[in-house]
């Protein structure tokens, strides 16, 4: 395996439940640190709603490898964000043998 070009900075961030003042709760994302990425777009799709047309295009983002545990490591259910862009992670694996890389399987979609 070559070694991937981490040419691209990410903010990995997590979700967390805000309490809204009348019961109830609010999501907020939480920004918990910058990660050097490769990112590789696969193919894209389109799906028509009622009101509005959503394209999903899924990506294999590259990271250094961290500690099980460490909040440096990506986990599913978190976001990667590059500015406006956010990249929705569905699930985490070894990129390599010697365990150096992460592979984050996520999904960028767009409201057209």
């Amino acid at each position: 395996m070559r070694a991937p070009r981490l040419n691209r900075a990410l903010v990995l961030e997590e979700a967390v439940r805000l309490a809204d003042g009348a019961g109830g709760h609010t999501l907020d994302w939480v920004a918990l640190g910058t990660l050097w990425a490769e990112v590789k777009p696969g193919a894209g799709r389109e799906r028509a709603g009622e009101f509005v047309t959503l394209a999903t295009v899924p990506y294999r983002i590259t990271v250094r490898a961290a500690a099980q545990g460490s909040p440096r490591r990506p986990r599913p259910e978190q976001r990667l964000r590059d500015g406006d862009r956010v990249f929705r992670i569905a699930a985490v694996s070894e990129a390599d043998a010697t365990g150096h890389y992460l592979t984050c399987f996520a999904h960028e979609e767009v409201v057209a």
